[in-house]
């Protein structure tokens, strides 16, 4: 198979779909792998390193898509790129349809093969190609939020671990999965008084045993997050509902509660956010002010820190990336049903259930794996 790896276009996307070392792995099942130039090169792989090890230099974008049957990207293709997919393309990538109709549409009039490694489950039920992103999500959260909390970013001058004599920032996690533990870690490790809000029981008590005293547990009703938001400098938005819109937890009234200079990130934003008020923002400009609130909505933190990112990435990814090559997706997917779990489109049509859902006029088209 020829996999082609275009250079990633959105704003500050440092990220690449493949490193050299997948890409040497591929080469070694016998499959051609065309990288577009200097794909790379914002995280210091030259092209040398991947002809180095067998890869084929295209120039442009257009070429990659002209001549590959599986196209490996990092984020959602952008509206010039979903111009250049065919029918017989496989597009394996992070989608988040759910938040983003036009893209959706743009996929379905591709007739591509559509699947989003943040549906691909595994054997225990867990989101392992989403996990690598979230982890390093919630560790950035706080991370920025921290920052933002500073004086002279226009937050209230409060730092997060305090010290002697001070009370350390009050920090809400809101959904105690991957993204919400690794913040959790994070915060803990700043010495911040932190509070996990999560819907399941079971969770709670494992996040309990987990962190032990150096943590809050609280069950996310209405009331405790609206509690939660009147108290907290740092609220971060870590809910995950797979492959459907993040639910809007924080209102535009609870917002209104917050002391001035508090920060929210939402993490959830590549999904729609969770607060009311989140709406996408970019490396180029992460934040905005609503009621004296400082929302941080990046929908690509990941790519911040992209080495790391790209590296983690592909740990997850390339497993599967070799199987549809080897294989061909479709055969792939039916001998491996998480992998078909992480179809989104083909054939023109949606074939993700949650995806579908959140649209009132796309019907749900499920393929027939027999």
């Amino acid at each position: 198979m020829r996999v082609g790896v275009p250079k990633e276009i959105k704003n500050h996307e440092y990220r690449v779909g493949l490193t050299p070392t997948s890409v040497a792995e591929l080469v070694n099942h016998g499959h051609e792998v065309i990288i577009e130039t200097q794909a790379g090169m914002g995280i210091d792989f030259t092209d040398e390193a991947y002809v180095r090890v067998g890869a084929i230099i295209v120039e442009t974008a257009e070429e990659v898509f002209e001549q590959a049957d599986m196209i490996v990207k990092v984020k959602e293709p952008q509206p010039q790129e979903i111009a250049m997919l065919r029918p017989h393309h496989t597009l394996y990538t992070y989608l988040h349809l759910a938040a983003d109709k036009p893209q959706t549409e743009g996929l379905m009039k591709s007739g591509a093969t559509c699947i989003a490694y943040e549906t691909v489950t595994s054997p225990a039920g867990t989101l392992p190609l989403l996990k690598p992103m979230s982890e390093v999500a919630g560790r950035m959260s706080v991370q920025v939020g921290a920052h933002y909390l500073e004086k002279e970013q226009g937050g209230r001058g409060v730092l997060l671990g305090g010290v002697p004599g001070v009370y350390p920032a009050k920090v809400a996690i809101l959904g105690g999965g991957v993204a919400g533990v690794n913040a959790a870690m994070m915060a803990t490790g700043q010495r911040a008084d932190v509070t996990i809000y999560d819907i399941n029981p079971d969770r709670l008590a494992e996040l309990d045993l987990h962190f032990g005293s150096t943590i809050k547990t609280q069950y996310a009703a209405k009331a405790a997050i609206e509690r939660a938001v009147a108290e907290s400098h740092l609220v971060i938005g870590a809910v995950l509902v797979p492959g459907a819109a993040a639910p809007k937890l924080v209102t535009r009234d609870m917002l209104k509660l917050m002391k001035r200079g508090s920060v929210i990130v939402d993490i959830a934003i590549d999904q729609g956010g969770c607060f009311e008020t989140s709406k996408p923002t970019t490396h180029d400009e992460p934040v905005y002010e609503v009621d004296g609130v400082i929302h941080y909505c990046v929908a690509n933190m990941p790519g911040a820190v992209a080495r790391t990112s790209t590296f983690a990435l592909n740990n997850a990814t390339l497993p599967h990336a070799v199987q549809i090559a080897n294989k061909g997706a479709m055969q792939a997917m039916k001998d491996d049903p998480h992998l078909a779990n992480g179809l989104n489109v083909s054939d023109g049509k949606v074939r993700h259930k949650a995806v579908a859902d959140t649209f009132d006029d796309i019907d749900y088209e499920p393929v027939d794996w027999a």
